[in-house]
């Protein structure tokens, strides 16, 4: 089973805005574990979650706050389905992919929970995707399907799952791009433009890899 812990060595990140320049310099970042199984599919939201209360004058609005406490949760499991690879033969081609979304997807978890705690907002461990279902998200069904193939069937698979993974998070970024007031914070706009595009290219390096296997 597949652990999921965040180190404790990378250094405090303070703005969102930095998430792509610092990919490069947070390679450290690797030895991390996903979070663990998962039993049964997961509400919405958390219910242990807390209200979001804005302060006067804050620039942030709730659904900037509720799209990256969901978006923690999204790249959780997308680590949790890339740390797969290494155990179910994986080629080495899409093994090498699996790890670039590992490791640039820690550090994007870090950089959206130090916004959230300087914002004095709730932020979600990497255990959430367990209690959070957000668009495109894994069922259990699917994970467990995942988890049995082995090989070129394993490829296939991941390819297929993780393209409906980050269609579910462009769909984040545009339900919050059509939210009246929202993504008006800088550090916010950054991160969902940043995920938009990175996320935007792996799909088409997907759907090339697919095409060759």
């Amino acid at each position: 089973m597949i652990q999921l812990r965040m180190p404790s060595s990378l250094p405090r990140i303070a703005a969102v805005a930095a998430s792509i320049a610092l990919l490069a310099s947070c390679s450290d970042a690797k030895n991390q574990t996903p979070a663990a199984k998962t039993d049964s599919a997961a509400p919405a939201m958390s219910m242990s979650m807390s209200p979001v209360k804005i302060p006067a004058g804050a620039v942030f609005t709730e659904a900037d706050v509720r799209f990256m406490q969901g978006m923690i949760a999204h790249h959780a499991q997308a680590i949790y389905m890339s740390r797969l690879a290494s155990g179910h033969g994986a080629n080495a081609h899409l093994l090498k992919f699996a790890q670039k979304i590992d490791q640039s997807q820690i550090v994007e978890i870090r950089l959206m929970q130090a916004w959230l705690r300087r914002n004095g907002q709730d932020a979600p461990d990497t255990s959430s995707w367990h209690s959070m279902q957000m668009p495109g998200m894994l069922t259990a069904d699917q994970l467990k399907q995942l988890d049995a193939a082995k090989g070129p069937e394993f490829d296939r698979q991941f390819l297929v799952l993780m393209i409906q993974h980050h269609n579910g998070a462009l769909k984040m970024v545009t339900d919050l791009f059509a939210t009246p007031q929202a993504a008006q914070d800088v550090d916010v706009s950054v991160f969902a433009n940043d995920v938009q595009t990175v996320q935007t290219a792996e799909i088409g390096t997907m759907q090339q890899m697919l095409g060759n296997l």
